[in-house]
């Protein structure tokens, strides 16, 4: 993909103007085949890994307790109704 160094940025093909011109600044942008680039640096590599899980997956968490929280409820019910 097309990178502009300038913008930091990479753009589309298509998005491109005359003679590989950047669309934002204008400057010639390099074609960009380096899997490192855009890579965190080292330092900050290491501050991501101790992160916790997204904000969704703990919304499930939560929902999953009150269901099996109700589920237990129900049980008891159940088993209170039985004898």
């Amino acid at each position: 993909m097309p990178w502009c160094d300038t913008c930091s940025l990479y753009h589309a093909h298509d998005a491109l103007g005359e003679g590989r011109a950047c669309p934002d600044c204008g400057d010639v942008m390099s074609e960009s085949n380096d899997p490192t680039r855009g890579a965190l640096p080292e330092d900050e590599e290491t501050r991501t890994v101790g992160q916790s899980a997204p904000w969704h997956f703990w919304i499930v968490v939560v929902a999953l307790v009150i269901y099996i929280a109700w589920r237990v409820i129900v049980g008891i019910g159940w088993l209170i109704e039985r004898i």
